[in-house]
C-alpha cells in the first residue's frame, strides 16, 4: 500500500507530511500522488528526503501519478531523474 499525498503540499506543512510519510515509508517504498493539487517546491524536498530515508535501507522511492505540474517543477530544479518522474 503506498503513501498517498495530501491535495496540498506546501512550505506550511511539508515538515508535518514529511514525519507522517517517513512512518508509512516503513512498509512501503510508493507514493501516491494522484490527490496532489496545490504545492510549491517544498513537496521536491520531502520526496528527495524520503528518497534518501529508503536508499538507507536499500530501496527506491517509487513515485505514483504524478501531474504534469510536478514534472515540470521537478525538472526546473534538475531532480526528475532522482525522483524517477519522466
Amino acid at each position: 500500500m503506498s503513501f498517498a499525498l495530501p491535495n496540498c503540499v506546501t512550505q506550511a506543512n511539508a515538515l508535518g507530511i514529511e514525519k507522517q510519510g517517513a512512518l508509512a515509508l516503513v512498509k512501503s517504498s510508493q507514493v501516491d500522488c494522484s490527490a496532489l493539487h496545490d504545492f510549491d517546491s517544498s513537496v521536491l524536498a520531502v520526496l528527495l528526503v524520503w528518497r534518501r530515508q529508503l536508499q538507507e535501507r536499500n530501496q527506491a522511492l517509487v513515485v505514483l501519478n504524478s501531474p504534469e505540474k510536478l514534472r515540470v517543477l521537478a525538472s526546473v530544479y534538475g531532480v526528475t531523474d532522482l525522483l524517477g518522474l519522466q
